[in-house]
């Protein structure tokens, strides 16, 4: 079921390519269950679940979906709010060498039946504020509520989960190659395509998170969510698992900014991954004076440019303590990095005003023209990456993978440039490009 790594080692000579077995990332819990399973792991308004209880629960989840037939490969569509029991079935699938499917739980009816068909789920975990959603997926074995709310599907997880307390569910052997996340994305065209993740990258992904964007952290850390779990969150909150650290989910479904910096003050928050127009309203809300936001380490924001001005604005309120990167799904977030320490207040040569940062650790980016040659510095072209942080490959798309690969390098669709050091400057889409007189025009150069 997998898409045929597109970077898969030929075999030397008449010797076929050795086995290239790897921790599964469910082993994450395992560790901290031993190391630290009194110390909070995952808290939601009043509520917390230490790491021994958290490793328990994912063990009895693991155990229920086995029990009705999942197994190692099989696709578990997860439709969602944030909530302990979407934090659960992640650690849950890839205990079982399951892959986890999550979607953006803002998505309409006929969007995740879509899903649930090109990912070939066999089974759907659908929180129960979404019954038009559950009655619209009919390709799924099975569907189970996430939730108190909701009476559709055979049961709820904690129904089902309280059925096999007490269940011990090891981590199943699991290879390099082997899939553990969909991650769906729109890629470069056309409707959403389900970018594979695989133990070994997310792996990567996870060492080169902690490195690049949150060095030092440790299990001392907390960390506070105030994006969707099923996207880059997801992926921050897991790499804040590996470290042990607890996450913080905000009390309800509505962004309360006050209520935000009224869990950093009370947790001593020390990071949290966001995006500019959240960053932005946070820094700009009156709750920025009220309460001690001190703890800060890293505030890390990603997935557009933020302005000059709402940079200044943001480092003058919270310090030396943003960091911005620069990625997509299908690179997990691992192209750039631009870190606090880089993030100057004040206009001048070192200010690096418009860049994304510089290449993230074991990382390379190249900046081609239409035929793939690399261009100079400060020459506009696509922006293309290789290194252990990229996908697998598009699932049962071949067309759309031979696209988005050209020579090894996979083509973000990103336009942009690199100055004389290595930094980056994204300046449009491919696809936004238009051409007067002869010359390229970039909107946003414009």
């Amino acid at each position: 079921m997998a898409a045929t790594p597109l970077n898969a080692e030929r075999p030397l000579g008449s010797q076929a390519r050795m086995s290239r077995r790897v921790m599964n990332l469910a082993h994450m819990l395992t560790q901290n269950a031993r190391r630290h399973g009194d110390r909070a792991g995952f808290i939601w308004a009043e509520k917390s679940w230490n790491w021994r209880e958290i490793d328990a629960h994912v063990s009895a989840l693991a155990a229920a979906l086995a029990a009705r037939g999942i197994g190692k490969g099989d696709r578990i569509l997860v439709h969602s709010k944030n909530c302990e029991e979407m934090f659960f079935s992640m650690f849950a699938a890839f205990r079982l060498g399951a892959v986890w499917v999550p979607t953006n739980f803002r998505l309409m009816p006929d969007e995740v039946a879509y899903l649930a068909t090109a990912s070939g789920a066999k089974a759907f975990l659908c929180h129960g504020d979404f019954p038009d959603h559950a009655k619209a997926v009919t390709d799924a074995g099975f569907i189970w509520r996430i939730g108190d709310g909701g009476t559709f599907g055979e049961a709820s997880l904690r129904e089902t989960m309280a059925k096999h307390t007490g269940a011990v569910v090891a981590n199943v052997a699991v290879e390099h190659d082997d899939p553990c996340w969909f991650f769906f994305t729109s890629g470069t065209t056309g409707r959403s395509k389900a970018a594979v993740l695989t133990h070994g990258q997310m792996a990567f992904v996870v060492t080169n998170h902690l490195a690049d964007l949150t060095p030092g952290t440790t299990e001392q850390d907390t960390s506070l969510v105030v994006a969707p779990l099923s996207h880059g969150a997801g992926v921050h909150q897991l790499m804040q698992a590996a470290r042990g650290v607890a996450t913080i989910l905000l009390p309800t479904e509505r962004f309360d900014i006050a209520e935000a910096y009224r869990l950093i003050e009370r947790h001593r928050v020390s990071n949290l991954f966001t995006v500019p127009t959240i960053l932005k309203m946070m820094v700009e809300h009156p709750a920025v004076d009220q309460f001690d936001h001190s703890s800060l380490r890293y505030v890390i924001y990603a997935g557009a440019p933020m302005y000059r001005e709402d940079q200044k604005f943001a480092l003058n309120k919270l310090g030396k303590v943003i960091v911005q990167y620069f990625g997509l799904g299908e690179v997990t977030g691992n192209i750039t990095v631009f870190p606090a320490a880089l993030h100057e207040e004040e206009d001048g040569p070192r200010a690096r005003i418009g860049t994304c940062g510089f290449e993230r650790l074991d990382m390379q980016v190249s900046i081609q023209d239409d035929n793939g040659r690399e261009l100079k510095p400060f020459e506009t072209g696509e922006i293309c990456v290789i290194g252990p942080a990229v996908f697998a490959g598009y699932y049962d798309n071949p067309d759309a993978n031979a696209k988005a690969f050209r020579d090894g390098w996979f083509r973000t669709g990103d336009l942009g440039h690199v100055d004389e050091e290595g930094f980056v400057y994204i300046t449009g889409r491919a696809s936004d490009m238009y051409i007067s007189g002869g010359s390229n025009i970039y909107p946003r150069e414009v």
